[in-house]
């Protein structure tokens, strides 16, 4: 893949190599049927610390290099099946100061020409475009107005093809260049994408150019982004930035953000996901809260998501096919009880799933239930409380999450017990981010946090309380690392997905200061449903399962 990536890209060094455990004697990749394992928690590497720092608006991978109406931030999203799929761009200029004036998106066309053979674009698909401000009502501040954001979908796609594609408007003429893409396989117990990227709390650091160019030479054929995506709201309106918001701008009348950042990491990401999807959902730094309290406006308007076509009406969670895996995607940041619109979708949508057709079940939101890190301790407890049964009698088998800057993955587990049916957890906030790492962990002397100070403070509600049995029992931290957790490690890097078939999936972590070949962490994720059948219907008086 031709693309001017972090110079250091090529020259990634073995700092860590010793501690690349397996897990297993003899050196070959455990499975979940080894388990449960005991837990592993690798040494702090204090000789790497990454270059978290943010790439500066003059890098010249983040500046505008297009004229005109052409477009730029070009990117692919799935839909729901394999044969559509979503193309997003913009066009014209961002404006930011205190007398912007916002574009008009009728005056340019959203148009994708695509087809089989390069220099044969016979289809065409018209679609939708928009403009979204961000405003703040304080002297002083700068105000945003994007350029115009342009949705096409294609549909009608053949699984498994190449297509070729340019986007634009062609009356004026303001075309992209031709550009490719491979739609998803049909879905069915032995069709799969040969691997799929996962990453989490990406931001726009010198790092995060080292886990974007590793997970690219893992050649994905889609990619997981599990929240967190470009921190503009580390920085002012006027473009002065900090690694931590509240310790360095606490006077501020409003949270504010920096808007460009979300040009640049489009201008900066679109080599990758023009080329290959990327899938988005919603983490704590894209609330984005401005005047009259609308949040989530930039990750609403710039991605393109499958929600009308997996039945939702929001872009805070939805669902798609990977060939033979079905995705949720959840929202921790909108409401999630048993009675909230969100529950009810999730509901509808796992009774919708044959396991026939797509065995794996993977599920997928921000912030994670089984994170023993001090940072975010037990802080979506109110969201475990809620949907972990669901997710559970409905045979999840893996949940990614992000918010957490670090790795660690479970052994399997539900309600804080091991158990064999429970899906594994496996959190990937390590994408690189200038908040830097996490380090300490909850159940390190002094570390455990008071459980006021848990509840996150955007959804509010208070559902941590102290362990009632097991070996916490009476208190709200382990002493130890928790049984539950089978591997923890402080690093950068990002994980590959590979679902051999449908019941042996190969999961691999790789830090980024590790060749791109020699995993961190890698464990065969064991399906089955033999003895875990998949419980349809679940009442207070009745279960029927699925043999």
């Amino acid at each position: 893949m031709n693309w001017n990536m972090e110079m250091g890209c090529d020259q990634a060094i073995l700092l860590a190599a010793a501690f690349c455990l397996l897990c297993i004697e003899g050196g070959g990749i455990p499975t979940t049927l080894d388990g449960p394992f005991n837990p592993i928690t690798v040494p702090l590497d204090t000789s790497f610390r990454g270059n978290a720092e943010d790439l500066p608006h003059t890098d010249p991978r983040l500046q505008r290099n297009v004229q005109g109406f052409q477009p730029e931030q070009i990117s692919l999203t799935l839909s729901a099946t394999y044969d559509s799929v979503w193309i997003s761009w913009v066009t014209g200029e961002f404006q930011i100061g205190d007398n912007i004036k916002p574009l008009d998106p009728s005056t340019v066309s959203s148009q994708v020409f695509y087809g089989k053979k390069k220099h044969h674009l016979t289809h065409m698909s018209n679609g939708h475009s928009l403009v979204y401000n961000q405003l703040y009502p304080f002297e002083g501040l700068q105000n945003y107005t994007s350029g115009i954001i342009h949705h096409v979908r294609l549909k009608g796609l053949k699984p498994d093809t190449v297509y070729y594609y340019q986007c634009g408007d062609a009356s004026i003429p303001a075309l992209s260049d031709i550009l490719q893409f491979k739609t998803m396989p049909r879905s069915g117990p032995r069709s799969y994408p040969s691997r799929i990227g996962v990453v989490g709390d990406l931001g726009l650091t010198y790092n995060m150019t080292s886990t974007i160019c590793q997970m690219m030479r893992n050649d994905p054929d889609v990619i997981v982004l599990v929240g967190d995506v470009c921190y503009a709201n580390l920085y002012l309106t006027n473009g002065t930035g900090s690694d931590c918001y509240s310790c360095s701008f606490s006077q501020t009348p409003i949270h504010e953000t920096y808007q460009p950042r979300w040009d640049y990491w489009g201008r900066f990401m679109q080599p990758v996901i023009s080329k290959i999807p990327i899938m988005v959902v919603e983490g704590n730094h894209e609330i984005e809260k401005q005047a009259e309290n609308q949040t989530f406006v930039a990750y609403s308007s710039r991605f393109a998501f499958p929600s009308k076509e997996s039945g939702s009406s929001s872009t805070f969670y939805y669902s798609f096919n990977a060939g033979g895996i079905h995705f949720i995607m959840l929202g921790a940041y909108i409401a999630y009880g048993k009675s909230e619109e969100q529950y009810r979708w999730l509901e509808r949508d796992l009774k919708n799933v044959d396991r026939k057709v797509t065995p794996w079940l993977v599920a997928t939101w921000h912030a994670p239930w089984y994170s023993t890190y001090k940072a975010h301790y037990r802080e979506a407890e109110c969201m475990r409380v809620a949907m972990e049964d669901l997710l559970y009698n409905y045979g999840v088998d893996i949940v990614f999450n992000g918010h957490v800057h670090a790795y660690e993955r479970s052994n399997r587990v539900y309600n804080y017990t091991l158990d064999p049916c429970g899906p594994v957890h496996i959190t990937v906030g390590d994408g690189g981010n200038r908040e830097k790492m996490a380090i300490p962990h909850a159940d390190e002397p002094g570390q455990c946090p008071q459980p006021s100070t848990t509840p996150d403070k955007y959804m509010g509600g208070f559902c941590a309380f102290n362990f009632t049995s097991g070996p916490a029992a009476g208190r709200f931290c382990w002493d130890r690392q928790p049984d539950y957790s089978a591997y923890r490690e402080t690093s950068f890097g990002h994980g590959i997905l590979e679902m051999k078939n449908e019941t042996f999936a190969l999961w691999t972590w790789h830090r980024n200061q590790d060749l791109y070949n020699l995993p961190g962490d890698q464990i065969y994720i064991v399906r089955q449903p033999d003895k875990c059948p998949i419980q349809t219907k679940v009442s207070s008086k009745v279960i029927i399962t699925e043999e």
